[in-house]
C-alpha cells in the first residue's frame, strides 16, 4: 500500500462520534465493505448498485488523467479505487489506520496514496484537488460545517465536490441515530450543505431513498462569493 507521510493525527485527543470510533475498530473495517453495498437497499435505493453508483460519479463528474482527486474519508476505498482507474491521481484519507489498510487491500496496485488524517483540519495545502469525492462521511462526522470548509478550502477554482450522504428525512429512526449514545450522526437538509458551501454551486442534486449524491463545482470568478441554487433536484 503506498503511504503518504503525514502530520501526526492524535486520535485520543479528537473529539469523534461514536460511529467514527467505531470505525477505527479492525471487525468494522472488514465488513465495511459489504455493509456499503447492502446499505443503500436497505436506505430505499432499490436497484441502485456500487456499479450504478460509480457509473452515476463518473459520468457527472468525468474524472480522468492530469485531474488530482481527493477521496474524503474513504472507508474501503471505493471512491478512490473508481477515481484511479479513470486514470485519476488519487489521494485517499481516512482518520482509522484499519479501513485504509482494508481499502489498500481492496484497492491494491491501483497507485493510490493512502493518509490517515483528520479531514475537518486536514493540513493539505489550499487549492490542490481537481475533485473531492466524500461518501458518507458528511453523516460521521463530528463538526460537518467545518468538514465541508476544509474540503471547499482544498478545491481549485473550477473544482468540483461530490456527496453521497443521508440527507434529513424525520422520523423517529434518525432522532435515535442522532443521540451520541446511538452513533452521534447527522442528517443534513440539502438546503443547509448548499448554504455550507458558499462559492460553490450545485449543478446537480439527486435522491433515491434517503440517499442523496450532489454536484458541487468551484465557481472560477469568484471563489468564496455566495452561490445560487445550481440544480433542481431529481428523484432516482
Amino acid at each position: 500500500m503506498n503511504r503518504m507521510p503525514g502530520p501526526p493525527q492524535h486520535q485520543e485527543n479528537l473529539n469523534l462520534t461514536l460511529a467514527q470510533r467505531s470505525n477505527l475498530w479492525a471487525p468494522t473495517a472488514r465488513g465495511y465493505h459489504a455493509w456499503r453495498a447492502g446499505s443503500l437497499r436497505l436506505l430505499g435505493a432499490r436497484g441502485l448498485t456500487l456499479a450504478r453508483e460509480a457509473d452515476l460519479m463518473t459520468a457527472l463528474c468525468r474524472p480522468g488523467p492530469g485531474q488530482r482527486w481527493l477521496d474524503a474519508g474513504t472507508s474501503s476505498g471505493f471512491y478512490a479505487g473508481v477515481l484511479a482507474r479513470a486514470g485519476a491521481q488519487v489521494l485517499a484519507a481516512d482518520l482509522s489506520a484499519p479501513m485504509l489498510q482494508e481499502a489498500g487491500r481492496r484497492q491494491r496496485g491501483l497507485g493510490i496514496e493512502w493518509r490517515q488524517l483528520n479531514l475537518e483540519r486536514s493540513g493539505l495545502p489550499a487549492a490542490g484537488f481537481d475533485g473531492v469525492t466524500v461518501g458518507a462521511t458528511l453523516n460521521e462526522t463530528h463538526d460537518p460545517a467545518r468538514l465541508l470548509s476544509e474540503l471547499a478550502r482544498l478545491l481549485r477554482p473550477g473544482g468540483q465536490l461530490w456527496l453521497m450522504y443521508l440527507r434529513r428525512t424525520g422520523g423517529p429512526l434518525q432522532a435515535a441515530l442522532e443521540r451520541a449514545a446511538l452513533g452521534g450522526l447527522t442528517f443534513p437538509d440539502p438546503a443547509w450543505v448548499a448554504r455550507a458551501l458558499p462559492g460553490l454551486r450545485l449543478t446537480h442534486g439527486l435522491n433515491t431513498g434517503a440517499v442523496r449524491f450532489e454536484r458541487y463545482e468551484v465557481e472560477r470568478s469568484a471563489k468564496g462569493s455566495s452561490a445560487a441554487p445550481g440544480a433542481a433536484t431529481r428523484t432516482l
